[in-house]
């Protein structure tokens, strides 16, 4: 006869059977990003080549800024109608067309004649720029599906880190690459890692995400499709996510400010490079990215560390002072530092971009699945209008002014920003004490009870990140 006390067979059975379940998605995820790693390894590695085969090309900035302002539109566009994608269509079937479409562009540029290359580099902004979108959104607003709410932070430190690691590879064998075999060598190995990615992601029963995710809900994502009017149907939806929470649709604002920033370092690198080495200006530009991206990866692993042993994330707060950091290490770094020092800004840019990107990735990643997708969607919608507004207005600038004086005038936006976030998280936090016994504490409490449901409840510690994974 089975003890009353103890757990029955069935119990054991139960538990067993979970323990073998995450143990298969974890193993399944960690072989998805290894292919987005490889993806993302050929994404930076042509991220120097497309750019300074532009800049080559053209001698201009201004084409350069163009170019990317053409893959950043249609990233902008993409971010529009992903939500919509994701709640017809899985997230697996996406990210598998996303990484064909981008392998059969880069085959387009490869064989094109000379007198239609210009014709091809638009295509492959177009391309890159909507695939790389569609791509992202469906991983990140995916990955509670995959692995569990509670390894999301796992999941996505993971996803980070392949991606970081990918950045060192890329950017460390771009001027290699480049210098030593061409343009043609770097296009073929690009083709190829998005040809990986997407045999990868076939091979995989990939669960969740926006038509997974919405299984067994079909009235609350028939009420979410409806709740626009006519061609519009995405704007209610994305806009109710960002209103969620309290403060979250300026933390979107900030990221979209911010990628104007990012797109001044990118569009200074390569004139900055050539001034020091006019000979083989891509040496500077990759070891910069490299040492960048190393900084990075350092910041994801003790973040990891501090989520495992006091259950927190770095929170809202994180998010803007890394901010902060980033931006003014990214104007000391076209300062004219010594190599040594400037080496040293790059690390420190990359440790506070880490920052940023686990918590706020983490913070979107709180909310419905119904709303998630809407919400990544529209998140990069305001990061692409950033990048490319910036792309072209920077490069525009470039042609008079020097790169110290545009990256600072870009970057300085930013953390203008910034600080009017970190204010306005500073009275989200004083507000909460307050209680429901006067006017000010049931607002306090009512914005509270909004923000537990995105920004983690406060009674574990976790008021200002999103809710974390103690194992």
């Amino acid at each position: 006869m089975e003890s009353a006390d103890g757990p029955t067979a069935d119990e054991s059975d139960d538990g067993s059977r979970k323990t073998r379940d995450t143990a298969v998605s974890e193993r399944r995820f960690r072989f998805l990003v290894a292919g987005y790693a490889v993806s993302s390894y050929g994404t930076f590695l042509n991220m120097v080549a497309l750019n300074l085969f532009v800049y080559e090309t053209t001698g201009r900035a201004l084409a350069m800024g163009l170019f990317m302002a053409v893959r950043l539109g249609s990233g902008f566009v993409a971010g529009l109608v992903v939500g919509a994608l994701l709640a017809r269509f899985s997230a697996k079937s996406i990210m598998l067309w996303a990484n064909v479409g981008q392998g059969g562009v880069m085959l387009l540029l490869i064989l094109a004649p000379e007198s239609l290359v210009t014709g091809a580099l638009m295509a492959v902004s177009v391309v890159i720029g909507a695939c790389g979108t569609l791509f992202m959104v469906a991983l990140r607003s995916s990955i509670p599906e995959m692995v569990g709410e509670d390894r999301r932070a796992w999941a996505n430190s993971l996803s980070i880190t392949g991606r970081s690691l990918a950045m060192v590879a890329g950017f460390a064998s771009a001027g290699v690459v480049v210098s030593l075999v061409g343009y043609t060598a770097a296009f073929l190995l690009d083709m190829a890692t998005f040809v990986i990615c997407a045999v990868t992601v076939a091979l995989l029963p990939i669960a969740g995400g926006g038509k997974g995710a919405d299984a067994g809900k079909p009235e609350k994502t028939e009420k979410a499709a409806r709740s626009g009017k006519g061609g519009a149907r995405w704007r209610p939806v994305a806009f109710l996510a960002l209103a969620a929470a309290p403060g979250l649709g300026l933390m979107v604002a900030l990221r979209g400010v911010d990628a104007f920033g990012s797109a001044s370092h990118n569009a200074a690198l390569p004139i900055y490079s050539t001034s020091l080495d006019a000979s083989n200006p891509a040496v500077f530009v990759s070891a910069f990215w490299c040492v960048w991206a190393l900084g990075n990866i350092g910041a994801q692993q003790v973040i990891q560390r501090y989520t495992q042993r006091t259950g927190k994330t770095v929170g809202a707060l994180g998010f803007g002072y890394g901010t902060v950091v980033m931006s003014a290490a990214f104007i000391a770094a076209f300062a004219g530092f010594p190599l040594a020092v400037t080496a040293v800004i790059a690390l420190i840019a990359g440790a506070a971009d880490g920052l940023t990107e686990v918590a706020y990735t983490s913070h979107l990643q709180t909310l419905p699945a119904t709303l998630r997708g809407h919400a990544f969607g529209l998140s990069a919608t305001f990061e692409n209008l950033g990048f490319g507004v910036g792309m072209i207005l920077v490069a525009a600038a470039l042609d008079r002014f020097s790169p110290l004086a545009v990256v600072g005038w870009s970057h300085g936006a930013a953390i203008v920003v910034a600080v009017v976030f970190l204010l306005r998280v500073a009275t989200l936090r004083r507000a909460e004490p307050a209680g429901p016994s006067g006017r000010a504490g049931g607002a306090g409490q009512a914005g509270l009870r909004k923000e537990e449901a995105v920004e983690g409840r406060p009674d574990r510690g976790d008021r200002d990140g999103a809710e974390v994974s103690r194992g």
